[in-house]
């Protein structure tokens, strides 16, 4: 049942069909043909998981998202960040580094970040006289910093697949978020000192980093208003979204002035279409997951796993190979779907603490947006910036240096996550 559901899928993948439908089709098949399943059966399965009071919290970030990025915050985000390091070596690079990590506060999502972000910043670079292919590649690359900061999706996404605290998962992704931007911006500051990049001669004075800073408040403070309702016990995963969209449309109407009906019609359909994307994904790794259970497949390779490799190192090795292979051809909210129930199982037979290994997932996984054949982000930011993949890819290296170095530290030293 296992060996047809990969084969299908593996096919229909081959033939372009978008990857709920292929989990759909190819784990609907081996149910009901191999497993022998009722229809009605395999149809209750994909629709249990629509049924997760906690799930509902993705819709509920995602507009409260939508509604904050489509005014003149993004453009106060980004004078904030040009105040504050728009002044050094590669300084429009660090801009999107910054504007990348406080937007991951308010997106959760890096896809829609790189869109918003990307077509703000790379023409400006462009302008400025840095190369396209660079500006894709900082954007493309520090995009995927929002599967960390929350309200992050894919923490989410793995927290229903192992059953660990929300709350847990957003406060262990807040250090290695904060490591890749650090480490991103050191690449740009050595990238424009070692190649000439054009510094901004705007002069910087304390009175207007305050001001940038008191304009862009609102968006600063978001992810430490989740994280402190969560930490604190004061409300689930899935009120705190519902705050969330109740504070977006506050800080539109109320400070910024800048909500109509227009605005909040875009951002409605926004989250109803991508909701429906992830939702499809989750509903048809329900059937997945079912599959796999039955022919006790999370168990047994868990077993072989323990017992072919000795140590615990060789094990995180193992996932994080396996993790960069399928995320190059996988999106994330998928890959976390597919892999969680047998990664699940393997951290659990070795003692990995299942918050890392959440932690591990994500970080692993969003290389593989910016990664070809299938990376997501980086298309994007090839598209906006009109540069060749390739030329944007020979521009990423140094970025694949840094998100290996920050993986391979939350892997093998347990304190960049459990603290």
């Amino acid at each position: 049942m296992t060996l047809m559901m990969i084969l299908v899928f593996g096919a229909l993948l081959a033939l372009a069909l978008p990857v709920g439908y292929a989990l759909v089709i190819s784990s609907g098949l081996a149910a009901i043909t191999v497993g022998g399943m009722p229809s009605v059966a395999a149809v209750v399965k994909i629709f249990q998981p629509t049924q997760s009071f906690p799930l509902l919290a993705i819709p509920f970030f995602m507009l409260s998202g939508s509604l904050m990025m489509g005014g003149t915050l993004g453009k106060r985000l980004i004078h904030f960040a040009t105040m504050l390091v728009g002044r050094f070596h590669g300084g429009l690079g660090q801009v999107t580094v910054v504007g990348s990590t406080v937007f991951g506060g308010v997106s959760g999502s890096a896809v829609a970040e790189a869109s918003a972000l990307g077509s703000m910043l790379i023409p400006w670079q462009k302008r400025e006289g840095y190369p396209g292919a660079f500006a894709a590649a900082a954007t493309a690359s520090s995009s995927v910093i929002a599967g960390l900061i929350p309200p992050s999706i894919p923490l989410i996404l793995f927290a229903a697949v192992s059953n660990q605290s929300i709350a847990a998962l957003f406060l262990a992704g807040v250090l290695p978020g904060l490591l890749l931007c650090a480490g991103f911006m050191l690449t740009c500051y050595l990238s424009g000192r070692l190649r000439g990049f054009k510094r901004l001669s705007d002069v910087v004075t304390v009175q207007g980093v305050l001001r940038a800073t008191v304009a862009a408040a609102p968006a600063l403070a978001m992810p430490a208003f989740i994280v402190v309702l969560l930490r604190a016990g004061i409300a689930t995963p899935t009120e705190v979204s519902v705050l969330a969209v109740f504070y977006g449309l506050v800080v539109s109407m109320v400070v910024y002035r800048d909500l109509t009906w227009r605005r909040l019609y875009d951002a409605l359909v926004h989250t109803a279409v991508t909701t429906g994307v992830v939702m499809l994904v989750i509903a048809a790794s329900n059937l997945v997951g079912y599959v796999l259970t039955v022919e006790a497949v999370p168990t047994a390779v868990a077993e072989w796993t323990a017992e072919t490799l000795k140590s615990p190192w060789m094990v995180i090795l193992m996932l994080n190979l396996i993790m960069v292979v399928v995320g190059m051809f996988l999106d994330l909210p998928a890959a976390i779907l597919l892999l969680g129930p047998t990664f699940v199982a393997i951290g659990n037979a070795i003692g990995l603490d299942l918050i890392q290994l959440g932690i591990m997932m994500a970080v692993n996984l969003s290389i593989g947006l910016f990664t070809p054949p299938v990376g997501t982000t980086l298309f994007i930011a090839s598209a906006i910036s009109r540069e060749k993949v390739g030329a944007v890819v020979r521009e990423l290296w140094p970025f694949y240096l840094v998100a290996i170095t920050v993986l391979g530290l939350i892997s093998f030293v347990p304190a960049f996550t459990l603290y």
